[in-house]
């Protein structure tokens, strides 16, 4: 079964592009009003699909991460929405005496306590000139986001038995002096917004909450994530209060709406492609050169004096070198596809060179708050991977697509691309086929 035929690959969506949408669009109405997938994303490619776990290679959520990381190096945003998510599961299953001591944080309660800090300043007059001009909002800047590839998505079944070992499973993944690096973040950034920092509460989470705020939060942080100096400003006041979901619940909102509206369309447009750049433009040559020899071939016979059904031949060059060249457009080649199988990605042909944050169930407490990150840009498997030559690229190793909806995506395309160079094709030849014969030789 196959799409429609006038079926569209999702439209890359550019950093420009989103915040154009953000502007129209409210992300809170958005993310609640439960949007559907973008254009050309069929309903089981979707988001809460991919992030359930409900997708098979190579469409999960670690597929997607890797994507943001060495594709778009763009994905702390995804790692702190996992991470979100597993929090207001643990945070609802606490017990009510818990609860209590966490009250949730609401709009009316921060207005109230902003003017209580406006007014408790009001007769400093440099500390006031330095509290306006915190509350003055600052636009937010080019998405730049991290994450450690090498994890696994969550599943439904697991996810709330391995989020209960958070805290517990970090105290002892994490080293002392990450610990202490990333405390230290967490105060300098109370620091620069003139907020008392309260390392220790009765409060549940307030360890991780402290760890959150030096990994994501604080500027300069090792995956600080794109957000504007209010909404910053704004989530740590309220942390200062509380742990409670609610207080970090505008940046998550904010987060999600970049994942859904860019990041997700732009990897399932990666995904459709199965080969890897060098065998792409390779098949790109191979379709210009189909054509080419299939154009002379029709200009020889139209010049020679042979009989015109000779001209129908180069049909079948013309067929094969567009659909070839229409498919290497979208990232596909034919030859694969035929298979139904894909390239493996340059860091899967390394990946068990670093499996330290890798799990098959959760996104493990070391990789999420954790106050490192392995740099998309040196990470160990390029060096290796630049030392291969151009033929050996070409014919990297393969592996099987498992998920059924990207087949039939791609099985779409492939249909799209054998229509067009039967078209293309057969016009070009009944031209030829019109004209009269040169009887050149």
């Amino acid at each position: 079964m196959v799409h429609s035929l006038l079926y569209t690959r999702p439209s890359h969506v550019s950093q420009d592009a989103l915040s154009r949408l953000s502007s129209q669009d409210s992300c809170d109405e958005s993310v609640k009003s439960n949007i559907g997938c973008s254009r050309g994303v069929p309903d089981a490619l979707s988001f809460d699909r991919i992030v359930s776990g409900g997708t098979c290679p190579p469409v999960t959520v670690r597929d997607m991460l890797n994507y943001m990381k060495y594709i778009e190096h763009s994905e702390e945003n995804l790692q702190f929405y996992l991470w979100f998510k597993s929090y207001e599961t643990r945070f609802d299953q606490l017990s009510s005496s818990e609860k209590v001591l966490v009250p949730e944080w609401t709009r009316s309660q921060l207005d109230a306590d902003a003017h209580a800090a406006r007014k408790s300043k009001a007769s400093n007059p440099i500390a006031t000139f330095v509290k306006d001009a915190f509350d003055a909002e600052t636009p937010p800047t080019v998405s730049v986001q991290r994450f450690d590839p090498f994890n696994t998505p969550p599943k439904p079944s697991s996810f709330t038995d391995e989020a209960k070992e958070v805290d517990s499973d970090s105290n002892t993944s994490l080293s002392t002096d990450a610990r202490s690096d990333v405390k230290l973040n967490a105060k300098q950034a109370f620091d620069d917004a003139e907020m008392h920092w309260q390392p220790f509460s009765t409060q549940p989470f307030r360890d991780e909450i402290t760890r959150i705020i030096g990994t994501y939060l604080a500027e300069g942080s090792p995956r600080e994530l794109n957000i504007s100096s209010r909404e910053r400003r704004a989530a740590m006041h309220a942390l200062q209060h509380t742990t409670h979901p609610s207080a970090l619940k505008q940046i998550a909102s904010t987060v999600e709406y970049s994942l859904r509206k860019q990041a997700h369309p732009n990897f399932i447009r990666w995904t459709i492609g199965n080969a890897n750049r060098p065998r792409v433009l390779f098949a790109r040559g191979l379709g210009i050169a189909l054509i080419t020899l299939a154009l002379i071939a029709n200009i020889i016979l139209t010049l020679s004096s042979a009989p015109r059904a000779w001209r129908v031949l180069p049909l079948v060059g013309w067929l094969l070198g567009i659909s070839t060249l229409v498919a290497a457009i979208k990232g596909m080649c034919v030859v694969l596809h035929g298979l139904h199988h894909r390239n493996l990605r340059p860091w899967e042909l390394f990946s068990d060179d670093d499996e330290s944050c890798a799990d098959e169930d959760f996104i493990t407490p070391k990789c999420v708050l954790s106050g490192s990150r392995e740099s998309s840009e040196s990470a160990p498997w390029i060096a290796q991977y630049e030392k291969r030559n151009i033929i050996r690229k070409i014919f990297d190793r393969q592996t099987w697509i498992q998920e059924p909806a990207l087949r039939q995506i791609q099985d779409t395309i492939f249909l799209q691309s054998i229509l067009g160079g039967l078209a293309i094709g057969g016009v070009a030849v009944g031209i030829f086929c019109a004209l009269p014969s040169g009887n050149f030789f």
